[in-house]
């Protein structure tokens, strides 16, 4: 998918129409709640893919894209009415996976920061295993004969 200029225009412009459309004259039952998240149009513009996303369980979005199925050539029919182009780009509805993307990595945001915790708990209690400075010191330079240090010099 190409993103000139006029193409997202006119991804813009279908994504307005089909959820416009979806809204009042989609009255389909096995619709759920849908939300538009994106199109994409090809750069020649005869194909647009629709993104949606649906709030709901599996069979939510199963009657939803079969609803969709249904429904794409009066949408189609609409977004060629509305936007006056030549020849009406073809329909193609995609479930957006971005809500299922999301829970899972906030599912894995709290089990690290769960993980964190216990370390951080694990650390505060924790005590050397033999001197707390394991490394050896120098011994100091005692004073010169002269009566300076050797890093006086």
């Amino acid at each position: 998918m190409v993103d000139h200029p006029r193409a997202r225009k006119v991804a813009d412009r279908i994504q307005q129409v089909v959820a416009q459309m979806l809204d009042t004259r989609i009255k389909d039952p096995r619709l759920g709640f849908v939300t538009v998240t994106d199109v994409r149009v090809t750069g020649d513009l005869q194909h647009a893919s629709v993104f949606y996303t649906v709030f709901g369980d599996d069979e939510a979005r199963e009657g939803t894209a079969a609803a969709l199925r249904s429904a794409t050539g009066m949408i189609r029919s609409e977004v060629g009415k509305q936007l006056g182009v030549r020849l009406t780009p073809t329909l193609e509805f995609v479930l957006d996976a971005v809500p299922e993307t999301a829970a899972h990595l906030d599912a894995a945001l709290l089990e690290a920061a769960r993980r964190d915790r216990e370390v951080s708990e694990l650390a505060s209690a924790a005590q050397y295993a033999g001197d707390a400075d394991p490394y050896k010191k120098p011994a100091d330079d005692e004073d010169d004969a002269d009566g300076t240090a050797d890093d006086d010099r």
